[in-house]
């Protein structure tokens, strides 16, 4: 039933876009106004470079991910990425990040390169669900040790263990004492108070209008949020919330002013061609 597998794809993209999204090429998004006009293996490397980042910052559960989502994760090809979900379906769910090793074809170098970006939910070790890397366990537990506290503590008396005893030895101290380096301490710390935490949490939400959905609901003066989706010499075009971008014609930008994609902005509707699907906006400022 079609209609059915486009309901289950759009709830897909709902639970978790990022997994959805890296199963289309990156180049078919739609990146800017003169894509076509670049080298397009380079472009196509440049992009791919950034959906991996992208998929290595946020992390990945090896228990449900698909074989697309595991070949972005740093050191798993597509040949890997697919052993792994074999392995998975035959074999089970993985308990502990160890347990990669079973997978054909995943040795030592891949496992060193990848495993800090898998995460294991409900897992044997608390830590196999957050970014710290196995080789940096016996720090963890040592820090966890000097706060006198553990994983098994409610998150806010973990936390403030793990203050005190930041207050009683600054971290640089801490690290030397640990034979630590100072920033990958700092990313043991935060990931010990709140272990995987999706850093997509922290983006700002949806921005989104009941009583603005389609274009015949716009008129001019109204003063919308909208995010920057692309830019170009003449302006920017700005998601309103409604199905076509707005144009920020470069002349309706303060000079002071140099918004790129992502950024938020309010705008005011100058114009709707409902006929030619153009919507014209003014500038009002940053929010």
């Amino acid at each position: 039933d079609v209609t059915l597998r486009g309901a289950v794809s759009i709830a897909r993209r709902a639970q978790d876009p990022l997994a959805e999204l890296v199963k289309i090429d990156p180049q078919s998004i739609g990146v800017g106004l003169y894509q076509h006009d670049l080298n397009q293996k380079a472009l196509g490397e440049a992009l791919g470079g950034v959906v991996e980042s992208v998929v290595n910052q946020v992390g990945v559960d090896v228990n449900t991910a698909s074989a697309a989502l595991l070949t972005y994760v740093a050191g798993i090809g597509p040949k890997l990425a697919e052993n792994i979900v074999a392995h998975r379906d035959s074999a089970g769910r993985f308990a502990t990040r160890g347990a990669l090793y079973e997978v054909s074809g995943l040795g030592p170098k891949a496992f060193e390169q990848a495993a800090g970006f898998l995460r294991i939910r409900e897992g044997e070790s608390p830590f196999d669900s957050s970014a710290i890397h196995p080789e940096s366990y016996a720090v963890a537990e040592a820090v966890l040790a000097r706060a006198r506290t553990g994983m098994d503590r409610p998150v806010t008396e973990r936390e403030q263990a793990l203050a005190r005893l930041q207050s009683r030895t600054p971290l640089p101290e801490l690290a030397r004492q640990l034979d630590a380096g100072e920033p990958t301490l700092q990313d043991i710390l935060e990931q010990l108070v709140r272990p995987g935490r999706d850093p997509r949490a922290d983006a700002p939400p949806p921005i989104l209008r009941s009583d603005v959905l389609q274009m015949a609901d716009l008129r001019p003066g109204m003063i919308l949020a909208g995010t920057v989706r692309n830019r170009v010499d003449f302006g920017a075009f700005v998601d309103i919330g409604v199905k076509q971008d707005g144009l920020l014609h470069r002349s309706q930008i303060p000079r002071y002013a140099d918004p790129t994609v992502g950024d938020v902005l309010s705008v005011e509707i100058l114009s709707v061609d409902s006929e030619r699907g153009r919507i014209s906006l003014g500038w009002v400022g940053d929010r």
